[in-house]
């Protein structure tokens, strides 16, 4: 089993953005001599407390426990490094999931005819968008629905509600971006 140097980690990753104790405590809305602690492993914050202070960079908790800080970030993923967060009805292969400090989620989509994101409607921070590849999708905002075909797109408000479902009998394929990240 890894274990993982908690203080250490905080203080790479506030270094590699540039920031100082005292902005990220700011961006956080910490003190900054909680961070030290933390950096000092003095203090051992509790999963919402790092969730809050990774707030401020932004940076998720899957990206700080699993990303690699010591590598270069590669420009180019091949398919095979897309990491599946989907099922095999809709299936999502997020590109650059271990990148540290991603500001967007880009995803190449998969919906099994007659597969959606569920009965109860989508809704979060930011926006998205994304371009039909191959086959159809229903795609639901707020009141409005329309039947997307190849070439079309969509671009909306996420904190609207949102839905999407394949009406048809082939596989469709978006390739789809949101921001902030949501994954």
């Amino acid at each position: 089993m890894t274990v993982i140097d908690v203080g250490a980690r905080v203080r790479a990753i506030r270094q590699m953005h540039g920031l100082s104790q005292r902005e990220l405590a700011r961006r956080a809305g910490v003190t900054n001599g909680l961070i030290s602690l933390v950096e000092m492993n003095r203090v051992s914050p509790s999963v919402s407390s790092l969730k809050k202070l990774l707030d401020g960079i932004p940076m998720s908790l899957a990206e700080f426990f699993t990303g690699d800080f010591n590598q270069r970030t590669p420009a180019f993923y091949a398919a095979d490094e897309l990491v599946e967060i989907g099922n095999e009805a809709v299936s999502l292969r997020l590109v650059a999931a271990t990148r540290t400090g991603r500001q967007m989620t880009v995803l190449h989509e998969r919906y099994e005819p007659g597969a959606g994101t569920g009965e109860e409607m989508l809704v979060h921070k930011g926006e998205e968008g994304g371009v039909v590849v191959r086959g159809r999708i229903e795609v639901t905002v707020g009141n409005e629905t329309r039947v997307l075909g190849p070439g079309e797109a969509y671009y909306f408000a996420s904190n609207l509600p949102h839905s999407f479902r394949n009406p048809g009998r082939e596989v469709c394929e978006i390739v789809s971006c949101s921001t902030p990240p949501s994954f």
